[in-house]
């Protein structure tokens, strides 16, 4: 039996395509990242924005899965960024929803 994690993109151009056994990310930088997958380690891109990696090796998976999320962590003010599915992201109000709020200075 295999196991399964999803990684979620999210925002504006930023796209995910998969070639073989390498994954191309776009995530807001200057160009575009080429991640190679491990062996063993198979990865399927939905809609641009969704990509479930699976494999047999579970920790293996998981080290995987941290890195490519760690190449643009979802931020606290929009949310942009990769996030796991199953993750919710703690949202922060910006400078002008804190003043609304009544936050002091």
């Amino acid at each position: 039996k295999g196991f399964t994690r999803v990684l979620e993109i999210n925002g504006v151009g930023y796209r995910a395509e998969a070639r073989g056994n390498v994954l191309f990310l776009t995530l807001g930088y200057s160009h575009p990242i080429a991640f190679q997958l491990p062996a063993g380690i198979s990865a399927k891109v939905d809609r641009q924005v969704v990509v479930t990696l699976e494999g047999p090796d579970r920790e293996l998976l998981g080290h995987t899965v941290a890195a490519i999320r760690e190449l643009r962590p979802p931020e606290p003010y929009k949310g942009k960024g990769v996030k796991y599915a199953e993750e919710t992201i703690r949202r922060k109000a910006g400078k002008a929803g804190k003043a609304a709020a009544g936050g002091t200075r």
